[in-house]
């Protein structure tokens, strides 16, 4: 990493946080072992000897210091004769110190110099991996890391590829065990084992590991136990129990990308007592570099809910972050108009699903016992007033017709006959019979009449398609046909119960049909069925609503659709929350609370 790139990155970094008056970088010199400024911000921010001093101190003593001074100003003509403090920390790779940052800011409170500290060390431990990188070509040839990123790419799927990169580390640096672990709700997970597609059965084992991994990210450096001698202190008990269950050493390496830690890589050697320093180093290079493209396939099988979590949650760290001062504004005044806007009434309508039908609905039935002939219409044809719709067999009450008639004409020559002779008896006989055969062939004549079925009114058939049961027997009663008026609707809305109080009649709304979707019908509500209905496991009220004259024209029986009954204006968070907060307190009083 060279000078122009540690500029860059000081500009950068102080640029995007608020208050920083100025800063620099020192960098151990390789030839004399001292220190030299690498990068300041502004220009001329090394001669203020309180940055330095601060700086050397830090890279001397390896400890974090806060130091209280008074701003002479040169920096900004704002920060002129303010009292502000200069925070300095050590940067390190591994347990090698290799320089020191430095940075002066306002005199805030404890609680905000904190927080810079503790995101100043993050971004300090990235700017030491890259420094360390860039010092060590020699330990991490390019061939060793192009190899580790062709295995990684060449699985498609995460898994394979996680597994992959741990067995060729294993095997490529002398490990026994390699384990890749990953962030999941806070916590570490195993992902991947070296020389194994399977690790489920050793509970005990894989959370020993993931507690060792989230002791290494909760610190954001690498653990390695047992460690050498003169080391930095580092909480190392999850690592030190590995250690005992496993025996040799347990190793784990922070994996991050973009300033973030997402997860940690776990090594295990059972035959030695420490790890190496320039071991160390090529395991720290291999896995920052292979770590990114981990991550990034990790990400593409994830759903995208949880992918929408995790922007969620970068965009909150983000603003929670010290500085970003118009983001922090931005968010505050947005919270501010969406919970004011939460409690402004505003136009509430009740939803439910409806169907149409004519006003008025006239069923056909056979009338007589008898076998279909002929149908005319199907459902959907229009018909006029008076228009033979069905036709039923007349065979039989031809055949019928023909008998009574032949039966009338003996009985009226036979009490002529008795008329003749003066035979009262035979003619008062022969006169009833004639009559009984009479009202028969009345009887028959309609029946053949009704036998051709007809419509009482124009309209449309909107039900009873019997175009593929000519032949067959019907019943008296036997339902034939439905027909409706052409022009005159009835919109039934099936109002769930719990919305029913706020439907009245004389509200107006809006009608939207599956088959006209993008055109919207206004009606009326005529009237509120007192009875509930219940149907495919609802209980809802039968609402009926009209539309005028022009509507009307261009419908049709049997359509369905979503409408939507204005009510009394509510808020927004009524409307949002009423249905649940109805059934809370409903479930309450059952339980009775």
């Amino acid at each position: 990493m060279g000078a122009a790139a540690i500029q860059e990155w000081l500009d950068t970094y102080c640029g995007d946080r608020a208050g920083v008056t100025g800063g620099i970088v020192m960098l151990t010199n390789p030839a004399d072992g001292g220190l030299v400024v690498a990068a300041e911000w502004p220009k001329q921010a090394a001669q203020d000897g309180v940055l330095l001093a601060a700086a050397r101190a830090a890279a001397t003593d390896q400890t974090p210091f806060v130091h209280p001074v008074q701003n002479t100003g040169q920096y900004t003509e704002e920060a002129r004769a303010v009292t502000a403090r200069v925070i300095s920390l050590p940067v390190r790779s591994g347990n090698r110190a290799i320089g020191a940052i430095a940075l002066e800011l306002p005199n805030d409170d404890a609680e905000s110099r904190r927080t810079t500290l503790l995101e100043l060390e993050r971004v300090a431990a990235s700017l030491a991996a890259a420094l360390e990188m860039a010092a060590a070509p020699a330990q991490l040839d390019a061939a060793s890391v192009l190899r580790f990123q062709a295995i990684v790419l060449s699985h498609e799927g995460f898994a394979g590829a996680a597994t992959a990169f741990a067995t060729e580390l294993a095997s490529a640096l002398g490990f026994d065990r390699v384990i890749v672990g990953f962030l999941n709700g806070g916590y570490a997970g195993v992902v991947a084992i070296s020389h194994s597609a399977e690790f489920e059965s050793r509970a005990e084992v894989i959370r020993a590991v993931g507690e060792a991994m989230d002791e290494a990210i909760e610190q954001g450096v690498t653990i390695v136990h047992p460690g050498a001698a003169g080391e930095r202190p580092q909480v190392t008990l999850a690592h030190a129990a590995l250690a005992r269950r496993q025996g040799g050493i347990a190793c784990t390496i922070p994996l991050a990308s973009n300033g973030r830690i997402f997860g940690a890589v776990t090594l295990h050697r059972a035959t030695a007592a420490t790890l190496g320093k320039d071991e160390l180093t090529r395991c720290e290079h291999l896995v920052c570099l292979v770590g990114p493209i981990l991550d990034l396939k990790y990400s593409n099988e994830r759903s995208m809910i949880k992918r929408l979590w995790q922007a969620a949650r970068a965009a909150w760290d983000y603003v929670r972050e010290p500085g970003h001062v118009k983001v922090k504004a931005a968010v505050c005044g947005a919270t501010a108009v969406l919970t004011a806007l939460l409690f402004v009434p505003v136009e509430y309508r009740v939803s439910a699903p409806a169907r149409l039908e004519g006003s008025v609905q006239r069923v056909l039935v056979a009338p007589v016992d008898g076998f279909l002939r002929q149908a005319h219409v199907r459902p959907g044809d229009t018909v006029a007033a008076d228009q033979v719709l069905v036709e039923l067999a007349e065979q039989d009450m031809q055949l019928e017709r023909r008998k009574w008639e032949s039966e009338l004409n003996q009985h009226e020559s036979a009490y002529l006959s008795a008329l003749a002779k003066s035979d009262r008896a035979q003619y008062a006989i022969s006169r009833a019979k004639a009559s009984e055969a009479r009202a028969q062939l009345e009887l028959v004549e309609q029946q053949l009449t009704r036998s051709r079925v007809r419509a009482p009114f124009a309209g449309v058939v909107i039900k009873g398609d019997l175009s593929q049961s000519l032949g067959a027997p019907v019943q008296r009663g036997e339902v034939l046909l439905t027909i409706a008026p052409a022009d005159q609707f009835r919109l039934i809305i099936e109002v769930d119960e719990r919305d029913i109080a706020d439907v009245q009649p004389g509200q107006n709304g809006q009608l939207a049909l599956a088959a006209l979707p993008s055109n919207t019908l206004d009606f009326r509500v005529e009237r509120v069925t007192p009875v509930a209905s219940s149907r495919d496991g609802r209980n809802f009220f039968e609402v009926e609503g009209k539309f005028d004259a022009a509507t009307a024209k261009s419908l049709r029986p049997g359509l369905q659709g979503v409408a939507k009954i204005k009510s009394v204006d509510q808020p927004l968070a009524w409307i949002w929350t009423h249905r649940f907060v109805d059934w809370l307190r409903i479930t309450l009083w059952s339980w009775g609370v």
